[in-house]
Parts: structure tokens; sequence; C-alpha cells
């Protein structure tokens, strides 16, 4: 039997979604080399952060205590120090800005292989299955791994794990170099309306190339005013300057899982796709039936935007 170590995500003092999702990543792995599942949380309000942690499948979360937001060398630090004392099989973390800064670091430090951006996991027990997708998803690379690993999970990927578990709570006192922590989070500062977290909305209306001119976004706006939606964006439209980057749904933008998704005007290239196919319900606008975001919706209108949006607007004001 061989156990697992899940590493989980915090922002300005609240979970991230990828926390829960390591949490299902993790539990799989577990179940398949009969071990158990340890979660681990890492500064901030460790104490509140354990108890929405401890969801089914968790057997031990651990706790440690160290300042209130991320930081490279001190998770570097305790990440090693734990698995020392836990000598699970495998690591699993998050393929988040955070997770792919100690991630390899750690890896490094162990003497491990690292596979990142999975978006598949299977083992036997000895070899480790991480798959991957490359050319904008156009293909996937099975890398088998044998003996111990460490993982980062694609978002959205895997569902996010619920119910109320039964875990032990332990605080791990990790013996932390402090000559070593070379920064530290000292504020925040928003910058080009990061305002707006799309990752977070419930409802997202995005809009593509289709829309034609800036000032249709205006259609959208009235839209989304009446779902009490969030508006997104495909890239073109970030890189035309008419929403922030924030804004943009996709690889290089943000993976979301709304559980409404309107795609306006998207054509549904392969690199927009990766990141938002976890939505709950998709909805497609757009004039070309054969568009690929066509393949994926869940409704799929064939028609004019301009003329499907306003007549949705006055259905829902």
């Amino acid at each position: 039997m061989s156990d697992v170590l899940a590493v989980t995500d915090h922002r300005r003092g609240e979970l991230r979604d990828v926390s829960y999702e390591t949490i299902t990543a993790g539990r799989e792995l577990a179940d398949e080399t009969g071990g158990d599942l340890h979660v681990a949380v890492i500064s901030g309000p460790v104490g509140e952060f354990a108890e929405k942690l401890n969801r089914e499948g968790v057997d031990v979360v651990h706790t440690v205590e160290y300042g209130e937001e991320f930081n490279h060398d001190v998770y570097t630090q305790v990440l090693v120090q734990l698995y020392d004392e836990l000598a699970p099989q495998y690591v699993v973390a998050p393929n988040s800005v955070n997770g792919l800064d100690y991630a390899p670091a750690v890896a490094n430090t162990l003497d491990l292989p690292i596979v990142t951006d999975t978006v598949g996991l299977e083992t036997d027990g000895e070899t480790l299955t991480a798959t991957r997708e490359m050319y904008g998803g156009k293909v996937e690379t099975a890398n088998e791994l044998t003996g111990n690993a460490v993982v980062t999970i694609r978002g959205a990927e895997w569902a996010g794990a619920d119910g109320t578990g039964d875990a032990e709570i332990r605080e791990f006192h990790a013996e932390i170099d402090e000559e070593t922590i070379r920064s530290t989070v000292t504020g925040f500062e928003e910058v080009g309306g990061g305002d707006v977290d799309i990752s977070d909305a419930d409802v997202l209306v995005s809009v593509g190339r289709g829309i034609e001119e800036e000032e249709n976004l205006e259609l959208i706006e009235e839209l989304a005013d009446a779902l009490d939606a969030t508006i997104s964006s495909s890239r073109p439209i970030v890189d035309n300057g008419w929403l922030p980057k924030n804004r943009q749904v996709g690889q290089s933008g943000k993976v979301v899982t709304p559980d409404v998704y309107i795609a306006i005007g998207i054509s549904g290239a392969v690199q927009h796709v990766a990141g938002m196919k976890g939505s709950e319900t998709i909805v497609a606008i757009n004039t070309d039936p054969n568009a690929p975001i066509m393949d994926i919706a869940d409704y799929a209108i064939h028609d004019d935007l301009f003329d499907v949006v306003p007549a949705l607007t006055e259905e829902f004001q």
C-alpha cells in the first residue's frame, strides 16, 4: 500500500476550486495504490481551510501555519519535509501559478520525476500513466513513470471533492530555514480590470470575433445584465483591446467551469475549448453550423447573433 499527498491552493484568504479537484485526483490514485490520502494546506487561515477540506475520501489534513500568502521557499521546504515524514508514492499539486512555482523545485530537491498539466492519471501501483495534451489539445500523450513521482493537474479536469469526511486534522511543525526565504508578499494591487474573476462566475456570456466591431459589445453587455452574468471572451477580442486580459477564456487565458456558458460568435478553436469544456451547460450561437463549438454545445443555435442576442435579452429582462 502506498499513500498519496495532495497539495491545496489558496489566494487572499480563499481556497481555490482546484484544491478540491486535487483531492479527487489524489483519492483516485490512493484507491488504486491501496493507500491513504493526505492533504496539505500551507499558510493562511489553515484551521478554517482544514474544515473546508475535510471532504469524503480524505484521511488526514496536515496544516502548516506560516504567513498568510503563498511563498515559494516556504512551500518547498514544507513539502520536502512532509514527503520525508509521510513517504507518499505520489504528490499531486494544482497546475496553477503557485503549483507550477513550487512543484518543480520539490521534484528537483527530492530527485523525483515530474509531469505537469496532466488531464488524466492512472496507476497499477507501480507504474503511473500521466496523460497530457499537446498541439492545442489535438493530441494526447501517455507518460509512464515508474516509482514515486510529482504531478500537477489541470484545473476543471476532475470534479471537485464534495461531501463531509471524517479526516484527522494534524498540525505539522515544519522547520523553516528563514535565511533561505528570499521573497515575501507585501500586498496586492489590482491591474487591468482585475476586480473581475471569470473563474468564479456562475454564468458567463462569452463573445468572439463574430461580434465584428467593438461597438457591438453593447449587445453582449445588455444580455449579461439581463442574466446577471459576467462577460468573458475568446482571445481575438482581447488581442483587439476590446476587453482586458483577465476576461480571456482558454489555454492562454483562464479555465472556467460555470453553470452556464453562452458562447456568442465563437468558432471554438481547441485553445478556447480547453478553457471552458468543463462548463455544466454550454450554449452556442453561431451562423456556421459546422463550427467546432457547435459539436460540444448542449444547445446549439444556428442563427445570426445580432438577431438572437436582442431576443434573449428581451426574454430575460
